[in-house]
């Protein structure tokens, strides 16, 4: 029988947004055209933010401090019929991290001024990565129950499907 871990992460800053709750939130940030924020890195990490603004866009990988529980399958947003958590984006995981690609506008000592941002204001930052193209941006081959979907997620607003 395995063990099972527990992992600790301690934030490295906080995002802040114009969005203060979750209903009427965009749930990607493709539906956050526009859309202005900053991140505030506590100054202990400050200097990981060397040569971040030579990059266009990042990646923020963040804590969904809101979502409380998990269910393995879910009604996401983009549908009516329940599918398994981990074919979705849904808040209410095993593991409540989410991820969002947004454009850095510009840096200044240890705050970000970023752009199409779908995050809750006050959520915290677990690390930032930069956004590379050809790396992370495979044409995909198929989009699963997403199929047709997809290019409606830009249009779609949060609503109070998982605050319980």
């Amino acid at each position: 029988m395995m063990k099972k871990n527990i992992l600790l992460f301690k934030p490295i800053g906080l995002i802040k947004t114009p969005f203060k709750t979750r209903e009427g939130m965009p749930i990607q940030p493709t539906g956050a055209k526009g859309i202005k924020g900053e991140v505030e890195i506590y100054p202990e990490f400050a200097d990981g933010l060397k040569d971040l603004d030579g990059f266009s866009h990042i990646i923020l990988i963040y804590h969904f401090h809101l979502s409380d529980g998990f269910k393995l399958q879910v009604k996401p947003f983009m549908d009516d019929k329940i599918h398994g958590v981990f074919s979705t984006r849904a808040p209410k995981r095993p593991n409540s991290i989410g991820f969002s690609v947004v454009k850095l506008n510009k840096m200044v000592d240890n705050i970000l001024y970023i752009e199409n941002i779908d995050v809750i204001d006050g959520t915290p930052l677990l690390d930032i990565k930069p956004f590379i193209p050809e790396v992370d941006g495979p044409k995909t081959e198929k989009l699963g129950w997403l199929e047709g979907k997809s290019d409606k997620m830009g249009h779609k607003q949060s609503d109070k499907r998982f605050e319980k």
